[in-house]
């Protein structure tokens, strides 16, 4: 049970941590590095690629170095939340919203209402930014199957 809801801490607490770096960080000082991701790429990868393999370095971190056992670590399950954090976040915003590497379409309406308030935020290439910054949560009832 501690396991699980710990494994969860980590895929939730990503999903807030990413959303208060986005907004301030990422559309402050950090915009020279995500900016990249709000303009036509060039090639397949961006700079704002960085972002991701930092996140991911955490999670490998958390879980390589948690102490044993693994069903006792409070390093472990939270590594691994964030490493399916970031499993989905990479199907949904970069195969599925933003249609890189290997793209797929979808007429599920929680995908499509998350492509739809993912397309919002990237309107602009303004470093402002718009709502939604967050992958996740957002008003569902707004972007209902407008993706």
């Amino acid at each position: 049970m501690q396991f699980a809801l710990l494994t969860f801490l980590g895929f939730a607490g990503l999903e807030a941590f990413s959303y208060v770096v986005h907004r301030w960080l990422f559309h402050g000082i950090l915009w020279k590095i995500h900016k990249t991701h709000h303009y036509p790429r060039r090639g397949v990868f961006e700079l704002n690629d960085l972002f991701s393999v930092g996140f991911g370095s955490v999670s490998v971190l958390l879980m390589v170095f948690a102490e044993h056992p693994l069903s006792e670590s409070i390093a472990f399950p939270i590594g691994l939340g964030i490493a399916i954090y970031g499993v989905i976040y990479f199907i949904v915003h970069d195969l599925f919203t933003h249609r890189r590497f290997l793209p797929f379409a979808s007429r599920n309406g929680i995908l499509l209402s998350i492509r739809g308030a993912h397309q919002t935020h990237h309107q602009t290439v303004e470093k402002d930014g718009q709502e939604p910054f967050g992958l996740f949560v957002f008003d569902y009832r707004r972007f209902r199957g407008k993706g």
